[in-house]
């Protein structure tokens, strides 16, 4: 769907609502301490008994200053001696799970996210980087992204992980507005972010992603619409565009913002109405949610194929890997299982010390949980479902097994947002905004409106 889609705001009213992200199906609010981890093991050592593929997380916390508008799990800090110690327990957790991981299964994804990688001096990422390829099989093709923040950034950290294969960078820009900037407690001049786009090409970086948040204090059509052509003369490979997810019960900073007033609902929808369109205005593939890219990109290559896949580090095209993440609050994923480590630094480093993985809670899926993640993650990643490939791979009836669903899915369709045909499952170019409600339908475990603890889907 290379075009200018246009976006009907009535729909985006009717349909906006809490819900999952389904980064994971169940979603995280699912998991549970009461699940033990030798429970936990018992699917990894049954995943670990072919060559699946791995996709390898490391979680970096450190930032040093709070962007009030965040919702990542951050340590607050300027002390690289915190991160010094923080990395040789990385690496110590990497010796304590390869009781549980075969040593020559193929690594084809590597992510450093955060808090902010980069925040760790250059001398420090080497001895992650050294260690990690000590212990894993990362394949010479696999796709190796960094988070980054250009205002703690260096040339020389860029060349540092450009020698050790990182060949993708995200960065942050949320706005370029001053008074915006200012307002969330994140000042960030548009230079800085051209400098490291230009340092990751000069140096061979295949792939830049910038990320843009609409709905924070401040923002206004005209200004937002400023932001976003600056940001296409840079041409990024990837933009995600997040509707600000206001969470203050689980990130207190926020409430700052609501001193300095949020845009009204009207205002975030006329902003999210300017970025679709104008973004594929310019060419960009509006994948779904909140992605777009290029038309050359691999992610809309892989949903053209129907092989795109979406997990803990967003939309994927190497959904057939199981995740091993490392870090406090990191999530893993195996084809029955999920884990968290330890949320506050503390409790991790305890564990990590005492020579004990970092779980905190797990999740073990059912059948009926990984059938109804397979109709979700088609949704979510292919814009819809084939009825017949879910019958053999799962030994159903579609129409008999969701046919509360289907009578559900009628009133989406009556306004647009989906085509139901007698094999299929179809998502309309305007249902891809709304594809989060689509989903939801088949959530199992989703809590009545008034009592959901999620972001809402616009």
């Amino acid at each position: 769907m290379n075009k200018r889609l246009e976006v009907d705001l009535e729909l985006i009213r009717k349909y906006n609502r809490p819900g999952p992200r389904y980064t994971s199906y169940p979603p995280a609010t699912q998991f549970r301490t009461e699940v033990p981890w030798d429970a936990v093991t018992q699917r990894i050592l049954t995943a670990n008994q072919t060559l699946r593929p791995l996709s390898l997380y490391f979680h970096i916390p450190f930032c040093e200053s709070l962007c009030w508008f965040c919702g990542c799990t951050t340590v607050i800090t300027t002390s690289r001696n915190q991160s010094a110690a923080y990395i040789d327990r990385l690496i110590q957790e990497m010796d304590l799970m390869q009781q549980w991981i075969r040593p020559d299964r193929p690594v084809v994804q590597v992510h450093l996210g955060g808090g902010t990688p980069t925040f760790c001096p250059p001398d420090q990422l080497v001895r992650l980087c050294e260690a990690m390829r000590q212990r894993f099989q990362i394949m010479p093709e696999a796709e190796m992204g960094v988070e980054v923040d250009p205002r703690r950034l260096t040339r020389e950290h860029l060349r540092v992980l450009r020698s050790y294969g990182f060949n993708r960078l995200s960065l942050g820009v949320q706005d370029h507005h001053p008074v915006v900037q200012k307002a969330v407690h994140r000042i960030q001049p548009p230079e800085l972010t051209r400098q490291t786009i230009e340092w990751a090409r000069e140096l061979g970086y295949q792939s830049v992603n910038i990320d843009l948040i609409y709905g924070l204090p401040y923002q206004t059509v005209d200004s937002f619409a400023r932001t976003l052509e600056e940001i296409l003369e840079l041409r990024p490979e990837r933009l995600v565009v997040f509707s600000y997810a206001h969470v203050p019960w689980m990130k207190p900073a926020q409430k700052i913002l609501e001193r300095t007033g949020l845009p009204s609902p009207e205002v975030k929808l006329q902003l999210l109405k300017l970025s679709i369109e104008r973004l594929t205005q310019a060419g960009y593939v509006y994948i779904g949610m909140d992605h777009f890219a290029l038309p050359e990109d691999e992610l809309v290559q892989a949903q053209r194929n129907g092989t795109l896949q979406r997990n803990f580090q967003g939309y994927s095209t190497h959904g057939e890997a199981d995740i091993l993440a490392f870090g406090m609050s990191a999530i893993s994923q195996v084809p029955d299982a999920y884990w968290q480590n330890q949320k506050e630094l503390s409790a991790y480093q305890n564990r990590i010390d005492a020579g004990q993985p970092a779980y905190l809670r797990g999740y073990l899926l059912s059948d009926e949980d990984r059938l109804r993640r397979a109709v979700i993650m088609q949704i979510m990643c292919n814009l819809g479902v084939d009825y017949q490939r879910i019958e053999q791979d799962w030994g159903i009836r579609f129409s008999e097994h969701f046919a509360r669903e289907l009578e559900a899915l009628r009133e989406l369709e009556q306004d647009g947002l989906v085509r139901l045909q007698s094999d299929r499952l179809i998502v309309t170019d305007i249902g891809r905004l709304l594809v989060r409600v689509v989903a939801m339908t088949f959530d199992t475990y989703l809590a009545p409106t008034p009592t959901r603890r999620h972001a809402m889907t616009v």
